[in-house]
């Protein structure tokens, strides 16, 4: 075998079973699919956030097993429920403890826009204290609908587009996802251009 087979024949000129592909591509599928979450719950969202995690929605399998205590051993942030003016030093403490590359949901209402809560103690959207990626509408969101959040900043990952756009603007990638009801089965859910 040489390299006139493998020009001449193409892949079928290969002798040997392998895959090729681009490393930048690898790492992006990897850290899509190896993701720690520190959790952020502030109120009420933070009981549906911990819903997702236990058995009947089973986060596991999205490789997100663990809640990370420790913001160094953590690469996504959830932030469940309204950030008050006093708060919001610490959740930006808090991301900026957190390893490169970091990604952050907003989880329902009052951190996505303060909610119902439009007064001077809360903070009026989260993404004037961080940078946030995916925007998970409700009030609290259902477990399907975090998930579906999940899948889409993991989708994001994948393609490698949030980097490049955290790169060039320093803004996350402000993505809107639409509320998933609780017990939908038959809603479908399309991710990426891939």
């Amino acid at each position: 075998m040489g390299v006139r087979d493998v020009l001449d024949e193409g892949l079928g000129g290969l002798q040997h079973n392998f895959l090729t592909g681009r490393i930048e591509d690898l790492v992006n599928w990897s850290r899509s699919r190896s993701s720690w979450p520190a959790s952020f719950g502030l109120a009420c969202c933070a009981i549906e956030m911990m819903a997702t995690g236990a058995a009947h929605y089973d986060l596991a399998r999205f490789g997100m097993e663990v809640f990370r205590a420790s913001p160094r051993q953590a690469d996504i942030m959830i932030v469940a429920g309204r950030v008050s003016q006093k708060m919001a030093p610490v959740l930006r403490q808090v991301y900026d403890q957190m390893m490169e590359p970091k990604w952050v949901i907003s989880m329902g209402v009052c951190a996505s826009s303060g909610g119902m809560f439009n007064n001077y103690a809360i903070v009026q959207g989260v993404d004037q204290v961080v940078p946030v990626d995916v925007y998970a509408p409700g009030c609290p969101p259902t477990p399907e609908t975090l998930i579906h959040a999940i899948e889409t900043l993991h989708q994001l990952i994948e393609d490698g587009e949030i980097l490049r756009r955290r790169k060039e603007t320093g803004a996350g990638a402000n993505v809107h996802i639409h509320e998933i009801p609780a017990g939908s089965v038959s809603t479908p859910v399309i991710l990426g251009s891939r």
